[in-house]
């Protein structure tokens, strides 16, 4: 069983939020063509959206992204007008006349302008429009170009709020990275193009402040070297299924410098990375349990802990499953 999506509202504060989708039956479909289409609406939605991508893994049959929602903040008319064009690249030209009118409309208070307004800054700062918005750009690129019709997606995208601090997002970053380790794709994340970790190496400035504010370094060279260590210490881990990183890489890696004691290495199966609900420190899971139980009247159980701890505690998981999620 699933645990129905936990939201967060604006008035709360920044989050943290890992998202996955896959294809219908989980059929291999993306080819580096379609793959390089998506990696670039990742990054223009997440602008538009006024969302911030930390990190991303895009595989044939699945994506995963790391997304930071920030604190609400205003933003003004000419910021929307310019996301709203980051949303629709090509408009033609009565949506340029309807465009231009909005701009009027909103330079002189006019109701339809404010409305107008109130509708776009509804898509702001939230992961759900974000998620739809990119799930369908891509649908309509891949059934047009691909000459077919029908749904892309075996279901909707599943998300977990993480507890952005003690390692928690770096173990989460990791996790997405080292996707096409554990596929046997690459033996070295760095190699798979489609991934935010080997974006950054490659000298995207974009991908690179994503990184350094998963390990929370403002250098780039300090921080893709504390990071590194950090996907080789976890890559090269035991794990119950997929490929890992061989013990003599990651020795090699530590060896060429970038040291990180690892306080806590999570032995958690992958579904609580991606099927859980809340992953944190005990007070901030506790918080979202009750906060959710109150908003829905929905009785859940309560939030387990793993068998891992990390300088802040125990790590705390609010999940739905019925089974033992450990292995």
């Amino acid at each position: 069983m699933r645990l129905p999506r936990v939201k967060i509202s604006p008035e709360e504060g920044e989050a943290l939020f890992h998202c996955t989708t896959r294809t219908v039956n989980g059929a291999w479909l993306w080819a580096e063509r379609d793959q390089e289409v998506l990696r670039k609406q990742i990054w223009q939605l997440a602008e538009a959206c006024g969302v911030e991508v930390l990190t991303y893994a895009i595989l044939s049959n699945h994506f995963h992204v790391l997304v930071r929602v920030p604190r609400a903040a205003p933003v003004s008319d000419e910021e929307l007008l310019r996301r709203h064009a980051l949303r629709n690249p090509r408009p033609n030209k009565y949506q340029l006349i309807s465009l231009a009118t909005v701009r009027t409309q909103l330079a002189t208070q006019d109701p339809e302008g404010l409305r107008w307004r109130e509708r776009e800054l509804k898509l702001m700062g939230d992961i759900s429009q974000y998620m739809k918005l990119l799930k369908l750009r891509f649908s309509k690129y891949y059934n047009r170009a691909h000459r077919r019709f029908g749904t892309l997606y075996a279901e909707r995208f599943t998300s977990v709020i993480v507890e952005g601090k003690d390692h928690l997002m770096t173990i989460m970053a990791a996790y997405i990275d080292l996707n096409a380790v554990r596929a046997g794709i690459v033996a070295d994340p760095k190699d798979y193009r489609f991934c935010g970790y080997a974006e950054a190496v490659a000298g995207s400035q974009p991908a690179r402040r994503g990184l350094q504010q998963v390990v929370e370094i403002d250098d780039w060279p300090k921080a893709q070297a504390v990071y590194r260590t950090t996907l080789y210490a976890i890559g090269a881990g035991e794990r119950a299924k997929g490929k890992v990183i061989p013990a003599e890489h990651f020795n090699r890696v530590v060896r060429q410098g970038g040291k990180l004691p690892l306080a806590d290495t999570l032995h958690c199966r992958v579904r609580y990375l991606t099927r859980g609900a809340v992953l944190g420190s005990e007070d901030f899971v506790a918080r979202h349990f009750t906060a959710y139980c109150a908003r829905t009247g929905l009785r859940l159980r309560p939030p387990r802990e793993l068998p891992v701890r990390s300088a802040g505690g125990a790590v705390m998981a609010l999940h739905g499953l019925r089974s033992a999620g450990f292995g």
